[in-house]
């Protein structure tokens, strides 16, 4: 087994259980503005960063579709939503990051959600000083699915990106861990990995806590 120094998590439908929101509010956005939606592609959207959300939407909707109105509806949907409601942590996130921090294993964010969402959520959900690094795909040129945020947080971190376990629930967060060269977990939220990219996981597993057997 190798000797992990640091974990990278990713966070919506990792960390904190909003993948949900996202994958409901995504069609409803489209829909107010004549575009149709399928539960699928919502599903295709997750923790996609700049530019391949934009991508991705115009290769389902076309070329004119109004990415930037929609995307700021469906933002304020999803945080009307969770306003109501409040966002809930994923089971055993306090308790594996306690004991992280306590045996002296770094922890990081590499996240999708811009900076300002999530040091809201950190500060709201009492998560504050949980983490070494905070890491948005904002920081760099390309999101995930490319490695540039992974990348990134692991140079921030200084450790060998071999020592560096990526923490995922979404296939688009497993390709970006995976080509910046980071063995990665997958804790699925939403769905199950496919064979193909079954090949790609360092393991699949159940819940946070059972990041334990690994570190």
């Amino acid at each position: 087994m190798a000797e992990f120094q640091c974990l990278i998590f990713d966070m919506d439908g990792t960390l904190l259980d909003t993948e949900k929101v996202y994958r409901m509010m995504w069609p409803i956005a489209c829909a107010k503005y004549g575009y149709e939606m399928s539960d699928e592609q919502a599903l295709a959207m997750r923790s996609f960063g700049a530019p391949y959300g934009r991508q991705k939407l115009e290769e389902f909707f076309g070329q004119d579709f109004p990415y930037t109105e929609i995307r700021t509806y469906r933002r304020k949907l999803v945080a009307d939503y969770l306003a109501e409601h409040s966002t809930e942590l994923k089971p055993g996130c306090i308790e594996i990051l306690t004991y992280l921090k306590e045996k002296g294993i770094g922890r990081a964010i590499c996240t999708s959600s811009n900076m300002e969402r999530t040091a809201g959520y950190l500060k709201n959900l009492g998560l504050e000083g949980m983490f070494d690094r905070v890491i948005s795909t904002e920081m760099v040129k390309l999101g995930k699915p490319a490695p540039d945020a992974y990348e990134y947080a692991v140079a921030q971190m200084g450790i060998p990106k071999e020592a560096c376990l990526a923490v995922e629930d979404s296939p688009n967060g497993i390709l970006s861990a995976h080509a910046a060269g980071l063995p990665v977990v997958m804790i699925p939220d939403q769905t199950e990995p496919d064979e193909e990219l079954s090949k790609l996981l360092y393991a699949r597993l159940d819940c946070l806590l059972d990041l334990k057997k690994l570190v």
